[in-house]
């Protein structure tokens, strides 16, 4: 479990824009996870149940808030600093503000499959909802995301594309 802890952070950052929140979720997950441990079945991913838990904190977080989306104008995510790193900043920066302009369901189906790699299978798992909906959400969140960024179409079969191997 202890190897999943980064993934975990890694989306818990990316639903939550906000690196304490993202820490706590995490925390939570965990705890649960390690409370609930009789209920994960060895032959299955536990990566997906992982995140599978803390996705439902997230919810139930948000509804204890009384958020049922995060993307408003004064969102913490909207002002973060690009890393300093290999990718330019400002594209970085772009990427991540539309990120957010995404719907959360296509946001949610994109970081699982494109950014934590899971399967479709794996992440329809997670989500609770067919694979088919995956994929077409999925493809959505890319058209999407091409048109926020302004991406012509010679850029197009260069960018987006799942991150691991075959789905």
């Amino acid at each position: 479990m202890v190897a999943q802890l980064a993934p975990l952070r890694r989306y818990a950052r990316s639903l939550t824009g906000d690196a304490a929140w993202a820490d706590d979720l995490v925390q939570d997950a965990a705890e649960r996870a390690l409370s609930h441990w009789n209920s994960f079945r060895p032959d299955s991913n536990l990566r997906a149940w992982l995140l599978t838990i803390l996705r439902h904190i997230y919810i139930d977080q948000l509804r204890g808030r009384r958020e049922i989306t995060v993307d408003d104008e004064s969102a913490p995510w909207r002002t973060l600093e690009a890393p300093h790193g290999e990718v330019d900043g400002l594209d970085l920066r772009d990427l991540q503000r539309a990120l957010y302009l995404l719907p959360a369901a296509q946001r949610e189906v994109l970081l699982l499959v494109c950014v934590e790699e899971l399967s479709y299978h794996e992440a329809s798992a997670v989500l609770g909802v067919p694979s088919g909906t995956v994929m077409s959400r999925l493809s959505r969140a890319r058209e999407h995301l091409r048109v926020l960024l302004g991406q012509d179409p010679a850029r197009r079969t260069a960018s987006l594309r799942v991150v691991g191997t075959t789905r």
